[in-house]
């Protein structure tokens, strides 16, 4: 290899990469394999117990502690390698007595209740300190439920020629939210978290996460399925359509030539397949639109919602021919 390629090598960011991992790889061995003790930081859940049934938390306790322990570099790692498994690692904070507020300050707690540091027999440390956070204030408020109505914001954006078709379902369409009455009493609704589903070609059955600012909350269900109807647009000919004359005086009679017309609804494939010419409307309102100098009129069409367009009415006029009856 050319001297130059060598210094190259050198002075590559790669070759930084490589110099930095290998350094962090020899100090990890180097604690591991070493019986010298050492502190180290490790973030411990704290686990709240004895929170009566008649109360709730104003405010989400912190679910972690930075924690120092002491220890030899083997034992030390193996904590920090394992902790996540072992469920029985963590300080407790005992609300027993606690009927309003309190404020625990975390060393003092642990020096007179050494036995809230939970520590498994398989990390032979010792705890030193907390770090942070220092103080947690509690604050308790009475427990409330409350049922409440769940709003979806979820966007549906379906690909080219597909359409929804209906309304979008929500299972459950209410839930019960449990928490402090202060937060339960303002309550209204609680809303999904806000997602986009993009070029949607078939049925929507998903389920989502709410989204509540307030941790301490409780819901009945986890999470709240969404379910809509996506078909492919399509378009349809409905033909012998009946057109009605409304708001007739009851002097007249009035006859409607041709008494059916047809024209094309446009919506989802699997819906109009179902469309009956009785599920369209087709009006001419007598004491609206009737001259007596016009002779032909356009019916107002009314289709139902699901359809989401028409066009083509044929014939587009018809004739109103009518008599009055002699009284």
């Amino acid at each position: 290899m050319k001297f130059s390629g060598i210094i190259e090598i050198f002075t590559s960011r790669k070759f930084g990469l490589w110099l930095g991992a290998f350094g962090l790889a020899f100090l990890l061995w180097v604690f591991i394999v070493s019986s010298e003790n050492y502190t180290m930081t490790v973030a411990v859940p704290i686990e709240v117990r004895n929170l009566s049934e008649q109360k709730a938390l104003r405010e989400e306790v912190p679910e972690y502690a930075n924690v120092r322990f002491e220890g030899n570099g083997r034992m030390l790692f193996k904590t920090i390698l394992l902790k996540g498994f072992y469920k029985d690692f963590k300080l407790v904070l005992d609300l027993d007595r606690i009927s309003d507020e309190y404020e625990f300050v975390l060393n003092e707690y642990f020096r007179s209740y050494p036995q809230k540091i939970v520590i498994p027999n398989e990390f032979e440390i010792t705890y030193i300190e907390i770090e942070s956070p220092r103080e947690i204030q509690i604050s308790l408020d009475d427990y409330a439920v409350r049922t409440v109505p769940i709003i979806s914001n979820i966007l549906i954006e379906t690909a080219p020629g597909y359409i929804t078709v209906g309304e979008e379902v929500l299972q459950p369409s209410e839930i019960q939210v449990a928490g402090p009455r202060e937060v339960i009493d303002n309550l209204t609704a609680i809303q999904t978290v806000s997602d986009t589903l993009h070029n949607i070609t078939s049925d929507i059955d998903n389920y989502f996460d709410y989204d509540s600012q307030y941790e301490q909350l409780q819901f009945s269900s986890e999470q709240v399925k969404l379910s809509v109807d996506v078909q492919a647009l399509s378009e349809r000919i409905i033909s012998e359509v009946p057109v009605n004359v409304i708001n007739v005086p009851n002097d007249y009679r009035v006859f409607v030539s041709p008494h059916t017309v047809s024209l094309t609804i446009i919506g989802g494939i699997d819906y109009i397949q179902n469309v009956n010419p009785d599920d369209i409307a087709l009006t001419i309102d007598f004491s609206r639109q009737w001259r007596t100098d016009v002779q032909f009129y356009e019916p107002l069409v009314n289709v139902p919602a699901e359809i989401i367009d028409w066009q083509d009415l044929s014939p587009p006029n018809v004739e109103l021919i009518i008599t009055r009856e002699n009284n």
